[in-house]
């Protein structure tokens, strides 16, 4: 069967589910090997040399003169990520990209994130895959080694404890942690600053 341009990106916004074995996953395949080429040139650069984001430019396909990336870093999709201003991604992120993620302005990360947006089906788990986009808001932050799950939003000034597994929406102002994370408290919206 014949597939249009784009149709393997269109299952994945709808959430899927999508089967490898298909010719329409091809365009997927090949983006994963482009994202990873230009990870591992990004990431052969020593640190101290800005043209490292040269290679990450050309993965997001976009400037990044607002936006900091630190190497080590791992995206799968680069075509599917998206960047307000100001966003921070600090080194050894992994970005689990093909079910689309979105960083609003002013999105700090510490060391070690991992985002997923792709899951396996329970019982076809070699072939079939579903989706969830996540979405990070204004001015979130995000403590070291923590992990959300697809389908997440983490909310306006939300912050995000170490090591927490977030498989739930997290609300505006909530700090959240633990395994799976949890509401520990909400910031008072009166005392956030840009």
């Amino acid at each position: 069967m014949e597939y249009k341009q784009g149709y393997v990106y269109e299952l994945m916004d709808q959430g899927g589910p999508t089967d490898n074995r298909e010719s329409y996953f091809k365009e997927a395949v090949d983006e994963m090997m482009r994202a990873r080429v230009l990870c591992a040139k990004a990431n052969a650069v020593l640190p101290d040399d800005p043209t490292y984001v040269t290679y990450l430019e050309e993965l997001f396909g976009r400037k990044l003169d607002d936006v900091r990336i630190l190497t080590p870093f791992i995206c799968d999709f680069g075509n599917r990520v998206k960047f307000g201003k100001g966003v921070f991604i600090n080194h050894s992120a992994i970005l689990s990209a093909s079910g689309g993620i979105e960083f609003e302005d002013g999105v700090m990360t510490a060391p070690g994130l991992r985002i997923a947006t792709i899951n396996h089906d329970m019982n076809d788990r070699h072939t079939t895959y579903t989706y969830g986009k996540v979405h990070i808001k204004k001015n979130a932050w995000i403590g070291m080694n923590a992990t959300i799950c697809p389908g997440v939003t983490i909310g306006e000034y939300a912050v995000v404890a170490a090591g927490a597994v977030v498989t739930k929406d997290v609300p505006d102002y909530a700090v959240v942690g633990g395994v799976p994370a949890k509401v520990i408290r909400t910031l008072d919206p009166n005392e956030q600053r840009e």
